[in-house]
């Protein structure tokens, strides 16, 4: 059976970090999957700005979507700017109506980022609304509202993540993770080294550099090791001793109140898809 992944995050490379194994994963797997930018990402960077550097963001996510084989749509909202408005609103309604998805996946509103929150916050209104055909009339209403789930992080207000699904990712679809987030160059080399103070840490070399990639905490593959580490036991439940300690790297994602039910078949494709 298709299945088809709407991943909703505030800038171009939030959903390859928090979903790039899993959607590789799928993609390999023959299913369908869309990430979203909900903003341009002109903010993103210390030298390069404005439309130029929205431009250059655009491309990254493209090559993204190449190497990844899946679909990648940046939308206008200029980075930084975001509001949780009734024309965001309606604009999220209609981009989950028209994939249709499975399963929608975005930040939690509890995050250190405004457009991170608001991206949420929009998908989270956006949620059940789908299913309202008197809502944005000229965009067919889903029959059934679409499993909403949020991508994993570590806030612990006001209550700590708790994932419903977590996901082993192997080796191969690790690669090809990070050979996505390889893509956007702009912010795994030059921003948010920049922001951490460890921009001089950075190779000069391609391929030095995409190795150094992985060895960097966030988002290294030290993180997907800690998120297995973080729900070991859990991982130990759900795939029995031998399996559950085995797991090197895993995403996790906790599914959400406002939409509909995550079936154990949906939960059985998310791990082994």
């Amino acid at each position: 059976m298709s299945r088809r992944m709407l991943v909703i995050g505030a800038h171009p490379d939030d959903p390859d970090i928090r979903a790039g194994g899993l959607a590789c994963s799928w993609a390999d797997a023959g299913h369908d999957v869309r990430f979203v930018s909900m903003t341009d990402g002109r903010g993103g960077h210390h030298e390069q700005s404005g439309s130029e550097l929205a431009e250059r963001r655009r491309r990254e996510a493209a090559a993204a979507a190449d190497t990844a084989e899946i679909e990648y749509r940046v939308l206008e909202n200029p980075d930084g700017r975001l509001e949780p408005t009734l024309e965001n609103r309606e604009t999220v309604i209609e981009l989950i109506r028209e994939y249709d998805p499975d399963i929608v996946l975005t930040h939690r509103t509890n995050d250190y980022h405004p457009d991170h929150r608001y991206t949420s916050q929009l998908v989270r209104d956006a949620a059940y609304m789908v299913t309202v055909p008197n809502v944005c009339p000229e965009t067919p209403a889903l029959e059934d509202n679409p499993v909403f789930a949020y991508l994993l992080d570590t806030f612990e207000r006001p209550y700590p993540f708790t994932p419903d699904v977590i996901v082993p990712i192997d080796d191969e679809h690790v690669d090809c993770k990070y050979d996505a987030l390889d893509c956007h160059e702009s912010q795994m080399y030059e921003w948010l080294p920049y922001n951490k103070g460890e921009l001089e840490a950075v190779p000069d070399d391609p391929d030095d550099r995409r190795e150094w990639l992985e060895t960097d905490p966030i988002p290294g593959l030290a993180e997907m090791r800690a998120t297995a580490d973080r729900f070991r036991d859990d991982l130990i439940e759900q795939y029995g001793p031998e399996r559950g300690r085995g797991i090197e790297y895993a995403e996790a994602f906790e599914v959400s109140e406002y939409g509909g039910d995550l079936t154990p078949a949906l939960a059985s494709d998310l791990v082994s898809p």
